[in-house]
Order: structure tokens, then C-alpha cells, then sequence
């Protein structure tokens, strides 16, 4: 008897389970969920992946699933085509020639409007009621809906009787009919995302400038620095972030461009100015082939990943090394 309590209590320390003791991970498992970040994550974690996860993950895996069906939108898809939506689109002339529209919509942003928002940034960032005024006239386009902007804008060019016409008038000429000409038409286009979004970008830049210290920029003033040394050498690097994040809105808004185009030209002249989201609302929706609207969704979904991957791979690349 002795010898049988001597191993049990020899073999109890090592393996308290054995003994009939419970088990010291249910306890630790409890009290790591009740302490730190485990509870706010239990907590909105759950429902915040559910949202993504319906309106999401679930529409990009139906996108990937009805691009190989020649499928009309009624009824279960039947029709299995494979790759042809995708080879089609691929070697659809008005879908290479919407993604040159959209490419060339974010050389406009990148070249044209972010400058100049970030000049006008520079001008009225003072506090001064005037700036106020200028503030709010700029960005008052930005809350128009694109839908009202198209519109008041198909007035202004129209050859008859909008703004374009009366100028010509004043001077004699015979009014062009700008969103009838394909070249034309384009040009008027930029025009207006460039009129419309530029309070977008003005009001970050505002943002970013007013975090520069005025501290540093009266040191360099009292240093001899001239306004322009300033604004190259101080401003605009401690502006960086904000400048790139800038960028990044307007190369996503280019390729999502739509609605704009829809009330202004609806893609014309002779598909001229479609962008990819007009193109596939033109070309898959109204024309019920939603499969081959789901192929090219799913193409420009691809083209705003691979956006947003080189963007974080190479234009933050510096800020993640500091």
C-alpha cells in the first residue's frame, strides 16, 4: 500500500490530469479571451467579416463564376462557354479603347488636377475669411452629384443654345457641337473631372498644409529662405504623405469613372468615351449578357488590386522604412 501512494504522488506532480485534476488550459484559454484586444475583437471582428464577406468576397466569386456562362441574367446559368467572354473582351477594340480613356483620365489627375489643387492648397491655406470664400467655391462641384454635373455640362457644350454656342455667337463663329466629335468629345470630358474633383484634392491639401509647423517655415524665413526655397524644401516633402494618398484616390476614381459619363456623352460619339465601368454597363447590362459583363468586372477588378498592390509596394515603400 505504501509503495502504491508512493507512485501515485510521484506521478501527480508531473501529470496533475491523471489524478483527476482539470486541466490548466480551459482556465488560461478563458482569461487570455477576457483580457487585451480579445474581447473587442470577438465583438466587432465577427460582423464586420460577415459584411465583407456578402458584399465582397460573395459578389467577386459570383463575378468569377458567371464570366465563363453566356448567361442573360434569368434563370440559372447554363450555357458554358468557358474563356470565350474573356478572349472577346480581350479582343474587343472599344474595351482597349476604354481602358486607354481610363489611363489617360489618370495621367489628366496626375498631371493636371492634383497640381493644381495643391497650388490653390498653397494659396488658401491661410485662415483669412477671403481663403473661406475661395474654399467653398472650389469645392462646392465636388458635392454635386455627378449625375446634375453631367447634365448642367451637356447644357454648357451643347452647339444650339448652351454657353459654348453663345461665346462662338458673340464673336461671329459657327458653335461646334463638342460631344459630337470623338476628339472633341474626350477633351470635354477631362474638363469636367477636372472641374469636379478638384475640391476633393484641395480639401486634403488644406489638411496636410495646415499640419506643417509654421514654427519651422518662420525659421527658414528667419534663415534667409526665399517663399519658393520654403515651399519646395519644407512644404511640400513634410507633404508627401498626403500628396501620395491624393494620387491614390484619383488612380482609383479614374478607373471607377461612370457616372459622369452617363448623363454627358453615354459613351459617344461611336463609343469614344466610354470608360471600363460604362462599357460594362453598356455592353453586359443593357444588353443582358451578364456573363460577359461579369468576365469584364472581374478584368477590372484585377487592374485595381494589382493598382493597389504597386502602390503600397513602391510608393510607400519609404514611409514603411521609417
Amino acid at each position: 500500500m505504501k509503495a502504491r501512494v508512493g507512485s501515485a504522488q510521484s506521478v501527480s506532480p508531473q501529470r496533475p490530469e491523471l489524478a483527476g485534476g482539470a486541466s490548466p488550459f480551459w482556465p488560461k484559454l478563458g482569461r487570455t479571451l477576457r483580457t487585451g484586444p480579445w474581447p473587442t475583437l470577438l465583438l466587432f471582428l465577427p460582423p464586420a467579416l460577415l459584411v465583407f464577406t456578402v458584399f465582397v468576397v460573395w459578389p467577386v466569386l459570383q463575378s468569377v463564376y458567371y464570366g465563363f456562362f453566356n448567361w442573360n441574367g434569368y434563370g440559372a446559368p447554363q450555357n458554358w462557354v468557358g474563356f470565350s467572354n474573356f478572349e472577346r473582351a480581350f479582343n474587343d477594340p472599344i474595351l482597349r479603347n476604354s481602358l486607354f480613356n481610363n489611363l489617360l483620365v489618370v495621367a489628366v489627375s496626375a498631371g493636371i488636377q492634383i497640381p493644381i489643387a495643391l497650388w490653390l492648397a498653397l494659396m488658401v491655406s491661410d485662415a483669412r475669411r477671403s481663403n473661406l470664400i475661395f474654399r467653398a467655391i472650389f469645392f462646392i462641384p465636388y458635392i454635386l452629384a455627378e449625375i446634375v454635373v453631367g447634365l448642367i455640362w451637356k447644357y454648357l457644350y451643347d452647339g444650339n443654345y448652351g454657353l459654348v454656342a453663345t461665346v462662338c455667337h458673340w464673336f461671329g463663329w459657327r458653335a461646334p457641337f463638342v460631344l459630337a466629335l470623338p476628339g472633341w468629345a474626350m477633351a470635354a470630358l477631362l474638363v469636367v473631372v477636372v472641374w469636379k474633383y478638384i475640391g476633393f484634392h484641395l480639401a486634403l491639401f488644406i489638411a496636410g498644409r495646415q499640419n506643417v509647423s509654421n514654427d519651422v517655415i518662420e525659421s527658414a524665413r528667419i534663415d534667409g529662405a526665399s517663399r519658393w526655397q520654403i515651399t519646395r524644401h519644407i512644404i511640400l516633402p513634410m507633404m508627401k504623405p498626403v500628396i501620395l494618398l491624393s494620387l491614390f484616390f484619383s488612380v482609383l476614381g479614374s478607373f471607377q469613372l461612370f457616372d459622369l459619363i452617363i448623363p454627358l456623352t453615354g459613351g459617344d460619339p461611336l463609343n469614344s468615351t466610354h470608360s471600363m465601368v460604362s462599357y460594362l454597363y453598356t455592353f453586359g447590362i443593357k444588353r443582358m449578357r451578364l456573363g460577359y459583363g461579369s468576365a469584364v468586372a472581374l478584368m477590372l477588378f484585377i487592374i485595381c488590386v494589382v493598382v493597389m498592390v504597386c502602390y503600397k509596394r513602391f510608393l510607400l515603400r519609404e514611409d514603411r522604412a521609417r
